[in-house]
């Protein structure tokens, strides 16, 4: 096996490591319990990631064994998978910018209003129809259920940093008023004027505020945090692949010019 090809192996190699990480933050985002009621953001990145694996693979054996239309085949894999993994960066760092949150005086959380979040989230995942759907499965979670366990008094509630998913849909606005039993049971609000979430809230443990559209903007905030959690790791990954895609493609070349040297010389002789 040439020079070229040895280096060409070693770089689908580092290909294949990087799948690694691609995949292990597609598993995360989908274990997200804001995630599982979304089908979806639960899979591309985790699909994107099983994708490269292979390619990165086929390469490997191709550079390898020196089998040059595998080697071919991955080399164009691998820029259309690269360029998918661009463009699902790309498009998750722009709807994913706007953020809708805002800090609430005495809490140690923040609260969510749905106008500060990109039209196309507000469109595509907590429209009426998504809603509908959404809404008892994230009934189902134990998000809320949660909090009753880690949070006794109103004090160190106000003080926790709960998730915008559990600030949203889990409990009344602040502006409200309403006076605090334990995390998801309040009563007698003194301003429920101040907001129409107000009269949604409903202290059944299968309704709380999930008809509210802060529960709404706290699911989008909780993706967007999720996301650019997310997108650290994949920015890394998608840097390494195309470094490695560059070098690649250039050992390639050499790998032929040494091939074709060596019939040459067979030739000659």
């Amino acid at each position: 096996m040439g020079v070229a090809n040895n280096i060409t192996a070693f770089l689908n190699f580092i290909a294949f490591l990087c799948s690694i990480p691609i995949i292990a933050s597609g598993i995360w985002l989908a274990s997200k319990p804001d995630n599982e009621c979304i089908h979806l953001f639960r899979w591309p990145v985790v699909l994107l990631g099983f994708l490269i694996l292979l390619v990165s693979l086929a390469g490997f054996v191709g550079a390898y064994w020196y089998k040059e239309t595998l080697l071919a085949f991955y080399l164009c894999c691998m820029a259309i998978l690269i360029g998918l993994l661009l463009i699902l960066l790309v498009f998750a760092f722009v709807v994913t910018r706007a953020d809708g949150g805002y800090d609430v005086p005495g809490r140690g959380y923040r609260e969510y209003r749905l106008q500060g979040f990109s039209s196309w989230l507000r469109n595509h995942i907590v429209d009426s129809k998504n809603w509908d759907k959404i809404r008892p499965c994230l009934a189902e979670t134990d998000v809320c259920s949660k909090l009753t366990q880690n949070y006794i008094t109103a004090d160190q509630f106000f003080t926790a940093h709960i998730s915008p998913l559990q600030s949203g849909c889990c409990k009344p606005p602040t502006v409200c008023g309403y006076n605090y039993v334990n995390p998801t049971l309040w009563l007698n609000p003194v301003n429920p004027a101040a907001d129409p979430d107000c009269y949604l809230w409903n202290n059944d443990q299968s309704q709380l505020c999930y008809n509210c559209n802060a529960c709404k903007a706290g699911l989008l905030g909780n993706l967007r945090k999720e996301w650019r959690k997310a997108n650290v790791i994949l920015i890394v990954a998608v840097v390494v692949l195309i470094c490695v895609y560059v070098i690649a493609c250039s050992a390639f070349k050499n790998a032929q010019t040494e091939d074709l040297f060596r019939r040459y010389k067979q030739g000659w002789v």
